[in-house]
């Protein structure tokens, strides 16, 4: 429910494989084959630029998140459960 509200408020890139339910990376790694075929078999140009976002999170003010769902008129009560989610957390690892 948190996940179907959220995405209405705040769509995210169809090639966005974190966080969702998805086939995974595969997808867009047999798209990039295809491109890279493509554009050989034509004779093009081609940039590519692969991102690593690992620990995004660590890196964005929880506050912000907040204010960000608060401007796309989220829910109070979703809110409230994302910030929830972020208070008071603990990885422990044996």
């Amino acid at each position: 429910i948190l996940t179907a509200r959220l995405t209405q408020a705040c769509p995210i890139n169809p090639r966005q494989r974190g966080f969702i339910r998805a086939v995974g990376c595969s997808e867009n790694v047999k798209l990039l084959q295809l491109i890279v075929k493509h554009v050989k078999k034509e004779h093009k140009e081609l940039g590519t630029v692969f991102m690593d976002i690992a620990k995004a999170f660590d890196t964005v003010c929880h506050q912000h998140i907040i204010m960000g769902l608060m401007q796309r008129g989220v829910d109070p009560h979703i809110i409230h459960l994302v910030g929830k989610m972020h208070k008071n957390i603990f990885t422990y690892i044996n």
